[in-house]
């Protein structure tokens, strides 16, 4: 009792305090849930230690935490610094609707206009799994087997009747009650909300068609003396459990694969947070070196980056020389030397030497961060394909359930008697034949069997929506590094100097670079070592950073590298000035070669153009496409690769954020743009993109933003993606076709319109049979795209 007394004192002592504070116009959060900022421990709600902070009232276990925060707070909030969240989403984050990007809410929740699962409007990294999924799919197969077991009862006709006789009814209520009151209970309530919010949609026809269906069979169980006698059989009235059954379990697997599906669509952002590294290594005033948590990182922080780690965070060297990958982020295919002054990008890889760099940007103000923002930004402004199904459905039920209470009422005030018991079993033969089981199953079939023969031609298709706009494509661009090209540096050829050898050449070339780490030197060295050249061993190798390197090759002078080591060595490297400039046009990169302050020869690497490329730009163009190419290399590479695809248009050196705004100023201009590309930098540009296409060979984000993923990084696939959207899209239509001339044909016949002329009533178990029909009929239709020709 004393323990609960003391409790109770501590929650008046906090619920006042907290009133206090609103009162004031400050709200009373402890970050973390509790936690204290500084030292991370739990704080009792009605701890004394308490500090004001951009109107909220923040509480520490002890003065000491205060005293800290209160000298610098900015160190343990980080609210203009703070990176992308990494962490699940916190219960004040932002979510939002996939199909309608203008709903915003705090907190999951069901969009007002089409009872989506909203979703976070940035995912985060270690989020759990999606809590609807989780009950869906636990709800989905807890009720399986009743499903099964009704639908068994329902469709064995007499055999179970021999066996159950008045009580087989009973039996079917008892199995069917749990699957619609507690398994279907979602979909109830998303109807509800579709009524409240006026905006009827698919769970208004579900909610109804179910619902109708179980009362009217719930009321034949228990008082089937109010039907008529022509509507029993066996002398008892026909029940439909089994058909209100069915259709909860069938939308719940359908919801348990959507769910599963949209759950990737955070994918790209999250393999984006994943590479910023989770600590940096300072070096403090004293000279004395830590690891910190990145979020620790300040402007103006020095930090040691080894070999072999990441950059963590945007800066400028200050110390060292090495070479740097940024093709994650860049496109670059060849890693970037770095002297003092030089930039560096966060999440980028140090590749060979020790750097000592200065933080100048942190959190949300890097490039990967930027990034992030990009990809998010695109993935939301995408208009989903749904949409116009969504406006056709709203009209479609209001039509549906106004046929269905027309009826009831005129067979209520004029039909023969019993009216109102004819009345009400038209009406639910008119809401189980309208359920849009068929209009439902419509486009997700035909999208699965698309999607597995894209599959087995080596196209990933993600979403209905690409397979739906892939068709429309006009405009095409294409990243350089890893899609038009193999994205990895090749021996491109040797030049010697009048008078010289290039074996010669590339034989020097190749034993000075066995000493350098550089992708470079090694595509050197290993075509001298297939060629079986005898490499001599470099003395005094020393490697200039950015610009070459030096070293003494049987007892001469040599240097490697392009024009600024030349010029610093004293060699006059203009007599081999034109045959430098031919190789730079025809795409490669080049090196010159100096033997005892004599210019040599010249070395070339190049990344060679994929043997498929020729071959599908040519179908591409055949098929009206506009070919641009957008690459973060040298304008002058780009045009020597682009001059020999025939490409129409050519972008070089692009970051980023100019692929994105060109795809975006594309479309302001009426063009259906796809993107295809492989790295980092092209995820905003995919995300954007009407279709984005990614080569499966390139990096996880690229493949998470685009739409497309091209498995074997061919893109001849991407013809091959074309014309399977072309015959999808033919067979969406048709499915539509038969699912609306069922219901077109079903409805009027349920409602009793042949009941003057020929005295003929649709049955809800008939109604039934021809819903059940109707969805196989989409089904099988579906089925025909597996023989599709792409």
């Amino acid at each position: 009792m004393p323990r609960i007394l003391k409790c109770w004192a501590s929650f008046r002592a906090w619920l006042s305090a907290n009133e206090n504070a609103h009162a004031n116009g400050v709200a009373d959060v402890t970050p973390a849930e509790g936690k204290d900022p500084v030292c991370g421990m739990t704080v009792k709600p009605d701890s004394p230690h308490r500090t004001t902070h951009d109107n909220r009232v923040i509480r520490f276990c002890s003065a000491k935490c205060l005293a800290k925060f209160d000298a610098e707070p900015q160190r343990y909030l980080h609210p203009a610094s703070e990176p992308a969240p990494d962490t699940a989403a916190p219960a004040g984050a932002e979510y939002t609707c996939p199909m309608h990007p203008e709903v915003r809410q705090i907190g999951p929740g069901t969009c007002p206009k089409c009872g989506m699962a909203l979703e976070p409007v940035l995912p985060k990294l270690a989020a759990g799994e999606n809590p609807e999924l989780a009950d869906f799919r636990r709800r989905f197969w807890r009720t399986l087997p009743l499903t099964a077991l009704v639908a068994l009862i329902a469709m064995s006709g007499s055999l179970f009747d021999g066996l159950m006789g008045a009580a087989r009814p009973w039996v079917e209520l008892a199995l069917g009650t749990p699957v619609v009151l507690w398994a279907g209970w979602p979909f109830f309530v998303r109807g509800v909300q579709s009524v409240q919010n006026r905006s009827p949609n698919m769970w208004t026809l579900i909610a109804l068609g179910t619902g109708a269906a179980y009362i009217y069979s719930v009321a034949a169980t228990v008082l089937p003396g109010i039907f008529p006698p022509s509507f029993r059989v066996a002398g008892q009235v026909a029940v439909y459990f089994e058909a209100a059954a069915v259709i909860i379990s069938l939308t719940l697997l359908g919801q348990v694969l959507e769910l599963r599906a949209r759950s990737e669509t955070g994918a790209a952002i999250k393999a984006l947070l994943g590479l910023a590294p989770k600590t940096a290594r300072r070096i403090a005033a004293d000279g004395s070196e830590e690891d910190i948590p990145l979020t620790h990182v300040h402007p103006g922080d020095r930090l040691r980056v080894r070999p072999g780690e990441k950059v963590p965070v945007d800066g400028v060297v200050i110390a060292g020389e090495s070479a740097v990958d940024e093709s994650m982020l860049t496109g670059e295919p060849m890693p970037v030397g770095k002297l003092p002054g030089d930039k560096l990008i966060g999440a980028t890889l140090n590749t060979s030497g020790a750097l000592v760099m200065r933080a100048e940007k942190v959190g949300a103000q890097t490039v990967l961060a930027q990034i992030v923002q990009m990809v998010a930004q695109a993935q939301r402004s995408r208009a989903p394909m749904q949409r116009m199904a969504d406006q056709v459905a709203g009209w479609f039920v209001l039509g549906v359930v106004t046929v269905a209470f027309a009826t009831l009422l005129g067979w209520g005030l004029f039909g023969p008697q019993p009216s109102w018991a004819y009345g009400l079993i038209n009406l639910v033969a008119v809401l189980i034949i309208a359920c849009p089981c068929a209009l439902g199953l419509a486009t997700p079939m035909s999208v699965m069997v698309a999607s597995g023969k894209g599959a087995s031609h080596g196209v990933l298709f993600r979403d209905a929506a690409a397979i739906e706009n892939m068709r429309k494509v006009d405009i095409l661009i294409v990243d350089k590094t890893g899609t038009l090209t193999e994205g990895k540096p090749a021996f491109h050829g040797v030049v010697a100097a009048a008078g010289g050898s290039e074996e010669e050449v590339l034989r020097v070339a190749a034993s000075l670079d066995q000493g350098s780490e550089h992708p470079l030197a090694q595509c050197i060295v290993a075509e001298a070592r297939r060629r079986e050249f005898k490499l001599s061993t470099a003395e005094g190798f020393e490697s200039a950073s950015g610009v070459g390197v030096r070293g003494m090759i049987d007892g001469r002078a040599v240097a490697l590298g392009n024009t600024v080591l030349m010029e610093e060595s004293g060699v006059d490297w203009q007599p081999l000035a034109a045959q430098a400039e031919a190789l730079r046009h025809e795409g490669a990169s080049v090196m010159f070669l100096a033997v005892a302050g004599q210019a040599t020869g010249l070395v070339a690497v190049s990344d060679p153009i994929k043997h498929s490329t020729p071959e599908a730009l040519d179908a591409l163009r055949a098929s009206g496409l506009t070919l641009i190419m957008a690459t973060g290399d040298g304008l002058t590479t780009a045009r020597a690769v682009g001059r020999k695809l025939g490409i129409d248009e050519v972008h070089g050196e692009v970051k980023p954020k100019d692929k994105d705004e060109l795809v975006a100023r594309l479309q302001t201009e009426g063009r259906i743009v796809a993107m295809v590309g492989d790295g980092i930098n092209d995820a905003p540009a995919l995300a954007r993109a009407d279709v984005g296409i990614a080569m499966g060979t390139g990096t996880d984000v690229a493949m998470s933003s685009a739409q497309i993923t091209l498995v074997k990084g061919d893109l001849r696939g991407i013809a091959s993606a074309r014309r399977l959207s072309l015959a999808t899209v033919r067979n969406m239509r048709q499915n539509l076709m038969f699912a609306f001339f069922y219901n077109a044909l079903g409805v009027p016949i349920a409602a009793g319109m042949l009941y003057p002329v020929f005295g003929l009533l649709l049955s809800p178990m008939i109604a039934a049979l021809a819903m059940s029909f109707s969805s196989v009929s989409v089904v099988t239709n579906a089925l025909r795209l597996r023989r599709a020709v792409i």
